[in-house]
């Protein structure tokens, strides 16, 4: 028989998707399985992206522009400037999410065998876009004792080689939910400018931050205009993860001409995607003003569940809409299966993802698991007790 190739044998199942056969099998016996394992917000999607794409009055649907249509970048460009950071259209390339931004990124700035530096846990997918080009992933660990906060500067420093090509941080933190200071990103700005780094951003939560905190992006430092990129994405912004459109932008012309081969190669992002991103660009401030409301208040239901579970750990998240928590269980890979074809409360159970795939350390997050706060407050409230009584009986 043929084999498959060794990249391919490499590559990681994902931790937030590897247990659906599961979860499926649930549901055909008629169990009511809350999802608290994948970032898909149950907040509305605009009105205005939706009526872009029914009152679309196309007639063939051509091909885009391989770096995205012109329009939506000068709109895009000033959305970023209403951030206060200063882009322009010609700094941005669209592509199918920020998937492929961060493979498109990885491809145009690394080679084979060459590493990037990541805090972990991280977006397990991570992983799979390193093995996938041929990178090596050095994660640096941050802890849940320090809410996950950047570690030390020196941690980094003491993992560069001639190898190291970038720093990769995802700012808020998916899978922690924490947001990084300015002073944080300061510190990563002039590392990468001593060392002459790539300094990557994934900051496709730039709009969830909570408490009185702001987002501070990399690009707001002006010293490292040549090592800084952005990934980002309308999938959680606008609550639109199908559109599948996202970019990269930077003001390194060498990384974005080159990043436009790799978009040329795939030929374009989806057409009604765009259209639907395009649009969503009016959307008025008061409906992030409303989901931030709602995600706060769906945080402090989630956290004050959860702290009342004997041996329970949760790290407060500051952004984003996701926590890292520690369970008194020895294998959540284990314990999240055995909840899926096992457990049942009033019929119901709960799926959630084990967090060492969000880890590349081995050993990691085995007793961790990833929760998004994507349900209503009255589901996260069933969800936490279905928890509490799972971890009774599975513990006895």
């Amino acid at each position: 028989m043929p084999k498959i190739s060794t990249k391919g044998g490499l590559m990681p199942q994902s931790p937030i998707r590897k247990l659906v056969p599961f979860a499926e099998q649930a549901k055909k016996e008629g169990v009511k399985v809350f999802h608290l394992n994948i970032g898909q917000p149950d907040i509305k999607t605009p009105e205005v992206a939706l009526k872009a794409i029914k009152n679309s009055d196309l007639t063939v649907l051509e091909y885009s522009r391989s770096e995205g249509s012109e329009a939506y970048r000068e709109k895009l460009s000033e959305y970023y400037k209403k951030n206060d950071i200063e882009i322009g259209s010609d700094d941005i390339i669209i592509t199918t999410g920020g998937s492929e931004a961060l493979l498109f990124c990885f491809g145009s700035i690394m080679d084979l065998g060459d590493e990037v530096i990541i805090p972990e846990p991280f977006y397990a997918n991570y992983n799979g876009f390193s093995v996938a080009q041929g990178v090596k992933v050095v994660p640096v660990v941050s802890g849940i004792e320090t809410n996950f906060a950047l570690p030390p500067i020196a941690d980094f420093e003491a993992l560069i080689t001639p190898k190291t090509k970038a720093i990769l941080i995802c700012n808020p933190g998916n899978p922690t939910g924490y947001l990084y200071s300015k002073e944080e990103i300061h510190q990563l700005a002039k590392l990468v400018k001593k060392h002459d780094l790539f300094l990557i951003a994934d900051e496709v939560y730039r709009e969830f931050t909570y408490d009185g905190l702001e987002h501070y992006s990399i690009m707001q430092e002006k010293e490292i205009e040549s090592n800084a990129i952005i990934i980002d994405s309308v999938s959680k912004r606008y609550s639109m993860c199908g559109a599948r459109i996202g970019c990269i932008v930077s003001r390194n012309k060498a990384v974005l001409n080159t990043a436009l081969k790799f978009a040329q190669a795939r030929l374009s992002p989806p057409t009604y995607g765009l259209i639907a991103s395009e649009a969503a660009l009016e959307t008025p401030d008061s409906y992030f003003k409303e989901v931030i409301t709602e995600y706060v208040e769906r945080r402090n239901v989630l956290v004050k569940e959860l702290k009342k579970i004997e041996g329970v750990k949760v790290a407060i998240p500051n952004g984003a809409f996701y926590c890292i928590v520690e369970l008194p269980v020895p294998d959540t890979d284990k314990f999240a299966q055995w909840m899926l074809e096992t457990f049942r409360l009033d019929n119901k159970t709960i799926m959630v993802a084990p967090a060492a795939g969000f880890y590349s350390t081995t050993g990691l997050g085995k007793n961790q698991v990833r929760i998004a706060y994507v349900l209503n407050t009255e589901d996260l409230i069933s969800s936490v007790a279905i928890l509490k009584a799972a971890l009774k009986e599975y513990n006895s």
